[in-house]
């Protein structure tokens, strides 16, 4: 579930049907005494409100609260585990005079949403997180609406700080992802690449890569966004299990100094799309799984010599190079065909 919103009053439920039709994958949930106020589509609830919040905690994105911020506050209590992890709240009176950033302002980007709740409503975004009371981008924001993962989540603090202080903090974007959003922050500088940063004297350091940075945690001046940008083309023989698809390509990457967490896809042949250890493999990693045919990938030009096995088992001269490539739309590898065991892996960047 996207979005829930919950009312707990009758003027309540009346709001949360008109924001409900104005945001997309929102579900509005009201008491069954209040059912009559509010539209058609909405979900009654019979169970106590903090039973409601449990079942709804684990799977949804985001929460509109209708009611006195005090209540949500003693209800989330028993679930927050931390600002990479938790939903975004915001809580509104059923006036609709207010919506105020509960939780997870930046990362969860309830910030953004109350933006929207409150334009939806015509009333006022309560928005207090110090970046944004300050018309600064944080680091944790930008990151979230580009789709970049955040090492380590510890070091977020830090480094918006040093954004609110004015102190110098050098980018590395290669790809320039976001070094539009800081070009006039006072006290960013964007360098080419890692070396040249190194030549910079800043207080802290933003790398956005999908390199292996070694021993990051130890580092509180360096936050790294990682971009989703890696292709893995995998073959493996019939039957493979998941957990020798995940050593191989564990180790592949490390070998390369790659990070796995900048794995944007699995690729490989349509023959493969029932291959169970694979599904579970992308499944347990949440990354999809894309398929071609024996004429798609025949027609890649790929850097390893055809495949005498490949070609007799599925009719393509290779997998994993030319699915890496198709799926990157590139023709470079940054690994190139590694067989180990019963799997066949090589990686390419998506342009």
């Amino acid at each position: 579930m996207n979005l829930a919103i919950i009312a707990i009053t009758s003027g309540g439920a009346r709001l949360g049907t008109g924001l409900r039709e104005r945001l997309d994958g929102a579900d509005l949930f009201v008491p069954a005494k209040h059912a009559g106020e509010a539209g058609e589509g909405a979900i009654v609830f019979s169970v106590e409100l903090k039973e409601l919040v449990r079942q709804l905690w684990p799977d949804c994105r985001g929460f509109v609260f209708i009611m006195a911020t005090g209540i949500v506050v003693r209800i989330l209590a028993p679930h927050l585990r931390g600002k990479d992890l938790d939903p975004a709240v915001v809580v509104m009176d059923e006036a609709g005079a207010f919506a105020v950033s509960l939780l997870s302002g930046h990362l969860g980007g309830a910030n953004e949403l109350a933006r929207k709740l409150a334009e939806a409503s015509g009333g006022q975004a309560v928005i207090t997180t110090a970046t944004d009371v300050n018309g600064l981008p944080a680091w944790d924001e930008v990151a979230r609406r580009e789709g970049l993962r955040i090492e380590p989540v510890k070091n977020i603090r830090r480094l918006n700080s040093l954004l609110l202080q004015g102190e110098r903090i050098v980018l590395v974007d290669r790809r320039r992802r976001i070094s539009r959003h800081f070009a006039s922050v006072p006290g960013v500088v964007t360098v080419a690449n890692f070396a040249a940063a190194q030549q910079v004297g800043a207080a802290g350091k933003v790398f956005v890569t999908h390199r292996h940075i070694p021993h990051l945690e130890a580092q509180d001046d360096l936050l790294v966004l990682r971009p989703r940008d890696l292709v893995v083309g995998i073959g493996c023989n019939r039957g493979t299990p998941a957990e020798e698809i995940e050593e191989v390509v564990e180790r592949e990457l490390r070998r390369a100094f790659l990070s796995p967490h900048s794995i944007a896809c699995l690729a490989t042949i349509d023959v493969k799309a029932d291959e169970e250890g694979l599904n579970l493999f992308a499944k347990n990693r949440g990354i999809p799984v894309e398929h071609y045919s024996a004429e798609a990938l025949n027609s890649v030009s790929a850097p390893a010599e055809p495949s005498p096995h490949a070609l007799a088992a599925v009719g393509a001269k290779g997998v994993c190079e030319p699915a890496a490539l198709l799926s990157a739309g590139s023709d470079t590898l940054l690994i190139k065909k590694k067989i180990c065991g019963n799997v066949t892996v090589a990686v390419a960047e998506k342009i």
